[in-house]
């Protein structure tokens, strides 16, 4: 029989470092505990969590809550161009890219420092520097909650969209993922090196994937805190996507606004922009707080409670509504 830890701190468990209680606990190590967890607790309330790094605690958890901590690397199969490579949901996504990188594989580079764990990558179709996680993505496999089984999401059955996938709508709440298999590049890697930063960094050097992933660090380590010294869930809202009569009206009364066309023909604009020009870049309320060097981070200073900092969240979300008609989308999950 599993053994559950009781009224256990979740603070070392999210990167907000916010100190909340769960009643149960317990610490997933091997795939194979998932069925006999789920027998022996399925009329208790179960919660999972990751890396802790895309989420906002705002009250202790009277229920069980799971930390997925599988280790695992291997690879499944290769050919002159590919390699896939299957890795357990309980490894660090960073960790990773930095395997990548020793083994010559491509495709990850770009993901280099995003916080948090391989098994929450596709739950929000992780991205960044021009790259998202769906670019390599091939199947994961996950644990169905319902019938107890094991079964596969191929990338054509996740509808992966911009920090969104089947989980976080459709299936939310009904899967667990074990693991993730990615598809990588051998050498020739194939760079993307469209975001302006990496080009203006890298473009007196015949760039690696090594350079990339060295470039992408640099750049995040200069504009994001780092989390064991600053709480804080990296990104905390999404960057809006607008209707192009929308986008034109903004224009008219905003011509510096940067704004980005998307293949659907829709216009993003990055909210950060609209955070910093509503005045609350570097705002602080108390311990909670939004970043200094990067608008789109609210961090907790030392002792911010998860309702403190979801207060300036929705202060936020209420000036943009006001100011620019536009409703910000949190892209962390507040639980």
């Amino acid at each position: 029989m599993l053994k559950l830890e009781e009224n256990v701190s979740l603070k070392k468990y999210n990167s907000f470092g916010i100190e909340v209680f769960t009643q149960n606990f317990f610490l997933l190590t091997e795939t194979s505990q998932l069925k006999e967890l789920y027998s022996q607790y399925q009329n208790r309330p179960i919660r999972i969590h990751g890396g802790g790094s895309n989420m906002l605690l705002t009250h202790d958890y009277e229920g069980l809550t799971l930390v997925i901590g599988t280790k695992g690397i291997s690879v499944l199969r290769e050919d002159e161009q590919s390699v896939f490579v299957e890795v357990q949901a309980g490894e660090n996504w960073h960790e990773f890219v930095l395997w990548c990188l020793k083994q010559n594989y491509g495709g990850v580079e770009n993901l280099a420092l995003i916080p948090g764990s391989v098994g929450a990558a596709p739950i929000q179709n992780i991205g960044a520097y021009g790259v998202e996680l769906k670019s390599v993505f091939h199947c994961c496999e996950v644990f169905d909650l319902d019938t107890q089984d094991f079964k596969t999401f191929t990338k054509e059955t996740m509808h992966f969209g911009y920090r969104d996938s089947v989980f976080k709508n459709k299936y939310k709440g009904k899967y667990i993922i074990t693991s993730v298999c990615l598809k990588l590049q051998k050498t020739p890697h194939s760079l993307q090196l469209s975001y302006g930063d990496i080009q203006k960094k890298l473009e007196e050097k015949t760039p690696t994937i090594q350079h990339v992933a060295e470039t992408v660090i640099s750049i995040r380590q200069s504009k994001l805190p780092d989390p064991k010294e600053i709480g804080n869930s990296g990104s905390f809202f999404k960057n809006p996507i607008l209707e192009k009569k929308h986008i034109d009206t903004l224009l008219q009364k905003y011509p510096e606004l940067p704004h980005y066309p998307t293949p659907s023909g829709a216009v993003k604009v990055p909210a950060a922009w609209l955070i910093e020009k509503m005045g609350f870049k570097g705002v602080r309320d108390g311990d909670a707080g939004v970043h200094t060097k990067q608008a789109l981070v609210l961090v907790n200073y030392n002792r911010a409670t998860g309702n403190e900092i979801l207060a300036l969240a929705q202060k936020i979300q209420k000036a943009a509504l006001e100011q620019f008609k536009i409703t910000l989308e949190t892209e962390v999950n507040i639980l």
